[in-house]
């Protein structure tokens, strides 16, 4: 499981967020996704911490903190939900769709 960080500075880097995640405990991996288009941090990102009690700690910690001029929104991520992609949800024919 990881954690959720919302509501980051746009000047975040993946090094100034693992030092203060480390002050709970170990991280064992960052990520900060980025703007397709433009490569600019997209204000979120995922931290995965070394145990359940580690994010936990973090979490308490840092939910609502503010950082960088921001108030952090901190929590446990969610599952990626299926957007449905190629999955041919989308159009077409031979729905269930009015059938009577």
């Amino acid at each position: 499981m990881s954690i959720y960080i919302g509501n980051l500075s746009y000047e975040v880097t993946q090094d100034a967020l693992t030092a203060v995640f480390a002050e709970y405990g170990t991280v064992k991996r960052v990520q900060l996704p980025t703007d397709r288009e433009t490569g600019r941090p997209r204000g979120f990102g995922f931290v995965e911490m070394g145990s359940d009690a580690e994010e936990t700690a973090a979490i308490e910690a840092l939910d609502g903190a503010e950082w960088m001029g921001r108030d952090l929104k901190v929590n446990k991520a969610k599952p990626r939900e299926d957007r449905g992609g190629s999955s041919g949800g989308r159009g077409g024919y031979g729905g269930s769709r009015n059938r009577y």
